[in-house]
């Protein structure tokens, strides 16, 4: 019998109330009440753990005596290093962007074209560098053409101190951002259109350069601008392969901070980089914009398949030679140093971990592991609730906004809160460090003695990586399923549990796999607030390199081989549950 379609006479009695769906007017008050409850935590989240602390530092290092002394930021601006700083930091960035762009152009092309054996496997390991953090890439490249490296040992070549040893690590670091947020757009391009330009007589060069250029020309600018950002933020590759000749605005904060006491001029450095990287993060919002609306006119479909003719797999061989080159040997040369003990080949620098004899440490440099693995635990479920909260937050508007024409204020709010959540990747983490200590340190927020502390630093970077992985997922979520939710009566919490995570828990996964990765190798805050009886794995790296002698950069090695190996298990590991429909931004 079906029951749907029987009739049921009511008894007699008084009419029965029927309920009342709400109207399409409430549903929408409901969303906007509901997006403001979800931005209402992580905006807490980034006032008290990353506004607070740099305005701290800010405040104290231009305030004497009360009062703003504003006229420090133009003699501090007029020192002729401090010049130097400001320009090194900004042409290398350009040419690390420039030559990241020439390097890994032919990479992204290549795993959007082309489908062979192994692609798998290579495409995450191109993506290994950039989870790695900053100072085992130093460390990399320092053990490839640094004292006693590579080049030096087989050529007498040592490019420690030199910008060439900085532009090609950050070349290798940086390689992933091209390769897939190029190669994420491309592959999505519909070859026939520049087949058809062909067939009209246009070049094989002319129909690229008119066609498939200027489709590509917003991922291009989008991924132009992050590893500008990244190489104008850099710290930990320069700070280990820069020595005292070069230094980033980052590593010259860290200077004045840590070593020189000066608060004022790190003040300054500070203000100057706030400014700079709102101006990137503003000029990237407006690329991604771009690229969303090209987007919807592209093919979908997968359009890779074998090399076909010498050029293509000419081509795809010497895409792979580079990856073996720039990426796959510094590795290499890093796992291999770290067992080139002083007895020979073996295990003595592993060995040496597990004591605590060099004074280096108060307790074995092997219990690092240890506690980077749980503050990066920590840390990451602290970043996948903020940033989970925040990409929830950020889909509603989104959607409103297209289909209800929201007002400009409302556009203007959701991108200052999205600005807000990428902040934490081009300020300062120095000084987020250092302002944690000076302002965390009074009830009712009295964490200086706190483990939690270091999570919360790290949790800052992990919050940007949550938001832009879960971000494209959930705007791909149908609109209109939310709503049939909310009007048959479904709370926002009960909508969003019902309708969207089943569709991202795989993006959440994912997104809780990059968070970890990056807080295992945060740097720059951690080592300002890690006690020193419970390094993490980066400050103890650090603190070794540091420290003359064999011994100590053998075991340095050694940490940084275990290190890359725990970020390199989890990205192959992300690799094996990612899927074309939960691919974010990274």
């Amino acid at each position: 019998m079906d029951l749907a379609r029987t009739e049921v006479t009511p008894p007699a009695g008084p009419p029965v109330k029927q309920p009342v769906k709400p109207s399409a007017k409430s549903v929408k008050g409901r969303g906007s009440a509901a997006r403001l409850g979800l931005m209402a935590v992580p905006v807490a989240f980034f006032a008290l753990f990353f506004a607070y602390p740099v305005a701290a530092i800010v405040s104290r290092g231009l305030k004497a005596g009360g009062h703003w002394q504003l006229g420090r930021i133009a003699d501090v601006l007029g020192q002729p290093d401090i010049r130097h700083v400001l320009w090194f930091t900004t042409w290398q960035a350009l040419a690390s962007t420039a030559l990241t762009l020439l390097i890994a152009l032919p990479g992204a092309y290549v795993f959007a074209r082309f489908e062979f054996r192994g692609k798998q496997v290579l495409k995450a390991a191109v993506t290994v560098p950039f989870v790695l953090p900053t100072v085992v890439v130093g460390t990399a490249f320092l053990a490839l053409v640094g004292r006693g490296g590579l080049l030096d040992s087989l050529w007498g070549v040592r490019l420690d101190t030199t910008v060439w040893a900085i532009l090609l690590a950050h070349v290798f670091f940086n390689y992933a951002v091209v390769v897939r947020t190029v190669g994420g757009l491309w592959s999505q391009l519909d070859p026939r259109q520049e087949e058809a330009a062909r067939m009209l007589g246009a070049s094989r060069w002319t129909a690229w350069r008119t066609v498939t250029l200027p489709a590509l020309g917003p991922a291009v600018a989008a991924a132009a601008l992050m590893v500008f950002l990244f190489t104008f933020t850099s710290f930990g590759v320069v700070q280990i392969l820069g020595g005292p000749t070069f230094s980033t605005l980052e590593v010259e904060i860290y200077r004045q901070t840590a070593q020189i006491f000066d608060l004022s001029t790190a003040a300054v450095l500070t203000i100057v980089q706030f400014a700079a990287v709102g101006i990137i993060l503003a000029v990237h919002a407006w690329s991604v914009r771009r690229r969303e609306s090209a987007l919807r006119l592209v093919d979908a479909a997968h359009t890779a398949r074998r090399p076909r003719g010498a050029g293509q797999w000419a081509l795809l061989a010497g895409v792979v030679a580079t990856v073996a080159v720039l990426i796959l040997l510094p590795l290499g040369v890093l796992i291999q140093r770290s067992f080139d003990g002083p007895d020979g080949f073996g295990f003595a620098y592993y060995k040496a971990l597990t004591s605590s004899d060099s004074g280096v440490f108060l307790a074995p440099p092997i219990e690092a592991v240890g506690n980077s693995l749980t503050y990066a635990l920590a840390a990451t479920a602290i970043a996948v609730v903020i940033g989970g909260l925040a990409a929830a937050a950020l889909t509603l508007p989104h959607s409103r906004l297209r289909s209800s024409g929201g007002t400009p204020m409302a556009g203007r709010l959701v991108r200052g809160f999205d600005a807000l959540l990428m902040l934490p990747l081009g300020v300062s983490a120095v000084t987020v460090g250092f302002g944690f200590l000076i302002t965390l340190d009074k009830p009712p927020l009295d964490l200086r003695g706190a483990w939690i502390l270091v999570p919360l630093a790290q949790a800052l970077v992990g919050v940007p990586f949550v938001v832009r992985t879960m971000l494209p997922v959930l705007r791909a979520v149908d609109g209109r399923l939310r709503e049939a939710a909310a009007v048959l009566g479904a709370s926002p919490l009960r909508a969003w549990r019902e309708v969207d995570l089943p569709m991202v828990r795989r993006a959440l996964l994912i997104a809780a796999g990059f968070a970890f990765a990056v807080s295992l190798g945060e740097f720059g805050a951690t080592v300002f607030i890690a006690r020193p009886d419970n390094p993490t794995l980066p400050v103890a790296v650090a603190r070794l390199l540091g420290r003359a002698g064999d011994l100590n950069y053998g075991q340095a090695m050694a940490l940084s081989t275990i290190l890359m190996v725990v970020c390199a298990v989890s990205l192959l590991l992300l690799e094996r549950i990612r899927t074309d429909r939960t691919t974010g931004e990274f």
